[in-house]
């Protein structure tokens, strides 16, 4: 609630004196009668007038705020907001070859980017989002949907092992990945399209070379952020043995300077993670650069509201009225 003349609470200032004066000198003011004593009259009862006889100051400080109350003029706002809000499509397109298994991030880098893209697209709702899945060839995993939920559990179902078992061709299309993303795109509407690639490696699969999908990129207006994950030098790769698990250090190959030109020529960027820490930082640090458009129209009307106060002060008023010339009538 909100007042249009707030220069008129200033009147409540003096109910403070006239409050001190009543409880001061009130008795003063009232006549008396000369007895010679007045020991008889100690202990006699108080009435239930007498008891009851300062309700009419109280009644009578009531009305007075509600009729400054009143001449302040209270409002309420009645406001709505219009919201127009513009998404951004964007495609996750993610390797799955068996260098993935690598366990230089924790638990390996594969677990690791999904921890992160799942924070990622929990963090935009408003997005459509989809993902891609390559190793040696490549295929959608969730077109872009705005059901985050789906994604996710899509997401999460992605195996650690799934070119190793055979489900897929291992090696790394790093071209026909991106392709697969942006053939998610090309039809978009939106004027904000976004490919995210993540690998560990360098392309050594695929009909598609990395640079040849980015310029199809760069035509449809796509931008693509690539993500080399892995340490700089060897890491260590869990390799199954009769006896169960041996880890050996492999090398660290990732071509980044095809992925620093296929940002480049997309206007994008290219990111390096070593650790799950950075890589948390580049979601991050991707999640501030693409932001959704929000426009917002802000409408508020006013409404009167002195009626109930006005109400109240007149009806209290005339109870103080009443009681004055009734209950607690004074004779001369």
């Amino acid at each position: 609630m909100e007042f249009e003349n707030k220069e008129y609470l200033f009147l409540l200032l003096p109910l403070i004196p006239y409050v001190i004066w009543y409880l001061m000198y009130r008795k003063k003011s009232e006549p008396t009668i000369r007895m010679s004593n007045t020991r008889v009259y100690q202990y006699a009862p108080r009435s239930w007038k007498v008891r009851l006889m300062p309700i009419q100051m109280l009644l009578r400080i009531a009305a007075i705020v509600l009729l400054v109350i009143v001449l302040a003029r209270p409002q309420t706002k009645n406001s709505w907001k219009n919201k127009t809000m513009e998404g951004i499509d964007i495609m996750l397109a993610m390797d799955v070859s068996t260098s993935m298994l690598a366990e230089d991030l924790k638990p390996n880098r594969l677990e690791a980017a999904k921890q992160e893209a799942a924070e990622f697209v929990v963090a935009r709702p408003n997005d459509n989002i989809g993902l891609t899945i390559f190793a040696g060839e490549a295929f959608t995993q969730c077109p872009m949907t705005t059901d985050h939920a789906s994604l996710l559990n899509l997401l999460h179902n992605v195996r650690t092992d799934i070119a190793q078992r055979g489900l897929i061709e291992d090696g790394t299309a790093i071209g026909m990945g991106l392709a697969n993303a942006i053939s998610r795109l090309k039809d978009s509407k939106a004027k904000s399209k976004v490919v995210i690639l993540l690998t560990d490696g360098s392309n050594n699969r695929g009909d598609l070379s990395p640079m040849t999908a980015a310029e199809i990129a760069k035509s449809l207006g796509i931008r693509v952020y690539t993500i080399g994950v892995g340490t700089n030098k060897v890491a260590p790769y869990p390799m199954i043995v009769a006896g169960g698990v041996q880890y050996v250090n492999v090398p660290v190959e990732i071509d980044t300077k095809t992925l620093s030109d296929i940002a480049h020529a997309t206007d994008g960027d290219f990111y390096r993670a070593t650790n799950n820490r950075e890589l948390q930082k580049i979601y991050q640090e991707i999640d501030k650069l693409e932001k959704s458009k929000l426009n917002i129209k802000k409408f508020s009307k006013r409404y009167e509201a002195y009626q109930p106060y006005a109400i109240a002060a007149v009806l209290i008023l005339l109870l103080e009225m009443l009681l004055r010339i009734t209950v607690f009538r004074k004779l001369p």
